[in-house]
């Protein structure tokens, strides 16, 4: 039988019609907002081997078969400040359309439809001693109204139950969005944006920090060695999707 807030929904669903926004499929009993029950069970977590450094997906199933340790190119290039860094699933339709909902368009209705699925592909608790958002500018902050990412390391830290820190690792300056510049470019904007302001809190500690996308990592990155810089033991990056 349908609980109380389902049936809510349905109501709700015929009086103001909502379509899928992946599928555009109206919308009826579906559990998440903005997207029907097929679109959203199709989200799959990404699968086979990854880099052991920064978890993108290798080309080849057996790429870690003789050689567990294997970097990838760009690790081995240039070793990451973190520890280690994975990503739970692709950043493609109809996840890619949630994210885009949930960060630009303010729909935090959102916000524990993400943090379940982030739970859910998440096949071992990272062993670590508080969880960390990537922060955004205060000014950017005014503007958006939310963090994403720390309303993701929320529903996240439901589960692990651990202290959780939002306002000591901070954006100094306001930058350019990653999204629209090249790999060069993020790194000199990025270049001394992240400080801790209370060194002591995250001295010899082992820090989850979560973001929602990664694309070249220098995000996550640039803050991880802030937080290296204020003294962390390991810095492990936790994302919802990455590009590949």
């Amino acid at each position: 039988m349908p609980s109380p807030a389902a049936i809510i929904r349905q109501l709700l669903h015929v009086i103001l019609p909502v379509e899928c926004e992946t599928c555009s499929a109206s919308l009826t009993d579906d559990p998440v907002p903005f997207f029907c029950r097929q679109c959203w069970s199709g989200i799959k977590p990404l699968a086979g081997p990854a880099c052991p450094r920064c978890g993108r997906p290798f080309a080849s199933a057996v790429t870690l078969a003789y050689s567990p340790g294997h970097l990838c190119r760009a690790c081995r290039l240039r070793r990451p400040a973190y520890t280690s860094a994975w990503s739970l699933y692709p950043y493609e339709p109809p996840l890619q359309d949630a994210i885009r909902l949930f960060k630009y368009h303010g729909k935090v209705g959102l916000a524990d439809a993400l943090g379940d699925l982030m739970w859910a592909a998440l096949r071992q608790p990272p062993d670590v001693d508080l969880v960390m958002p990537v922060p955004l500018h205060p000014s950017r902050l005014r503007e958006r109204e939310f963090n994403q990412s720390l309303l993701l390391a929320d529903r996240l830290n439901r589960r692990l139950r651990l202290p959780l820190s939002h306002t000591n690792l901070v954006r100094l300056r306001r930058t350019e969005p990653q999204t629209e510049l090249t790999r060069a470019e993020r790194l000199k904007n990025l270049r001394k944006t992240f400080a801790v302001l209370r060194p002591s809190e995250v001295a010899d500690k082992r820090v989850l920090l979560v973001d929602d996308v990664m694309t070249t990592g220098t995000t996550v990155n640039e803050c991880a060695k802030a937080l290296r810089k204020a003294g962390a033991a390991d810095v492990y990056v936790g994302t919802l999707a990455c590009t590949i």
